[in-house]
C-alpha cells in the first residue's frame, strides 16, 4: 500500500504550505501588539473647543453625552423650561382662526399650451386595379371569373389568390368581392362589359 510519501519534493512544497496557512491564521485570530494600533490624537475641530458640536442652524452647542443614571437632571431641566414657544398666531382651537388662502388666478400650471399631438393621417391602401369581365361556367364545377390587370387575363374561383396578391372572395352574378392581401384592403368589382 502507498502512503503518498514516494516524492520528497511534494511533501517538502506541502509542508512549506502548511507552515505559511497557520502562520497567516495565528496572525487574524489572535490580536495584534499595542504599539501597531494608530495613534488617536485630538484633531483641529475638537481641540479648538471640547465639548461643543455645531448644530444644524450653525450655532455652537455643547455636546451631552448619553448617561445611564437615570437620575433628574437639574441642568437639562432647566434648559428646557428656557424654551419659549412663539407660534404662527393661529389658535386651532376657535373656528374663526384659519388663514384666508386667497383663490389662485390660473388653472395651476406653470406650462405654456403646448400643440395637441395629433398623429399622421394613415394612407388610404392603394385600389385593386382588376376588372371583372366575365364568368367561366362549367356544369358540375365551381363558378369562376375572368379577371384582368392591362394584358394580363386571370381565372379565379372562390378563394383562389390572383397575381400573388388578390384574394376573390366572393363571386356574384353582378360583382366579385376581392381582398388586396398585402394591405387587407376589400373592394367590390362590378361587372364590367368590353
Amino acid at each position: 500500500m502507498k502512503l503518498g510519501i514516494e516524492n520528497r519534493n511534494k511533501v517538502y512544497a506541502l509542508a512549506v504550505l502548511g507552515v505559511i496557512a497557520l502562520w497567516m491564521l495565528g496572525r487574524e485570530l489572535w490580536p495584534s501588539s499595542p504599539a501597531a494600533a494608530p495613534a488617536t490624537g485630538p484633531t483641529a475641530a475638537t481641540a479648538a473647543k471640547p465639548g461643543m458640536r455645531r448644530s444644524a442652524s450653525g450655532k455652537m452647542v455643547p455636546v451631552v453625552e448619553p448617561r445611564l443614571d437615570p437620575t433628574l437632571d437639574l441642568n437639562l431641566l432647566s434648559q428646557s423650561e428656557e424654551i419659549k414657544y412663539a407660534g404662527n398666531g393661529r389658535n386651532i382651537f376657535v373656528a374663526g382662526s384659519v388663514a384666508v388662502i386667497d383663490r389662485p388666478k390660473g388653472n395651476g400650471t406653470t406650462d405654456r399650451k403646448v400643440a395637441v399631438y395629433t398623429p399622421p393621417a394613415i394612407p388610404q391602401p392603394p385600389p385593386i386595379t382588376l376588372k371583372f369581365f366575365g364568368f367561366a361556367n362549367r356544369p358540375g364545377e365551381t363558378k369562376k371569373v375572368f379577371l384582368s390587370q392591362g394584358e394580363d387575363v386571370f381565372v379565379a374561383a372562390e378563394g383562389d389568390i390572383v397575381d400573388r396578391r388578390y384574394r376573390v372572395l366572393h363571386i356574384s352574378p353582378t360583382a366579385v368581392d376581392v381582398e388586396d392581401v398585402l394591405n387587407n384592403n376589400r373592394q367590390s368589382l362590378p361587372l364590367t362589359q368590353g
